[in-house]
């Protein structure tokens, strides 16, 4: 067994290797942010970094489910530079 551990994606709900995904975090103070080093205290969700499952994610409301609050406009535009050209 390596070391490599696996994360759900929310858009397609398939599992991952976590080098492979995009952590979203919402902090104790309940602020939502793009943790690009996977380090940051809080609760995470999961995203393969493809337009496909960011857009799943959305029409899901994914996002929001996991965090149990609603994703601001600001975020969700940081995150849509990161996911499509």
């Amino acid at each position: 067994m390596g070391n490599n551990p696996e994360r759900m994606c929310i858009g397609c709900r398939t599992m991952v290797a976590k080098t492979e995904l995009f952590r979203v975090v919402k902090s104790p103070e309940g602020e939502v942010s793009i943790d690009r080093n996977g380090k940051k205290p809080g609760r995470g969700a999961y995203l393969c970094k493809s337009e496909l499952c960011y857009k799943k994610a959305l029409k899901s409301k994914a996002l929001s489910r996991a965090f149990r609050a609603p994703i601001s406009d600001k975020i969700l535009q940081s995150m849509e530079s990161l996911f499509c050209d």
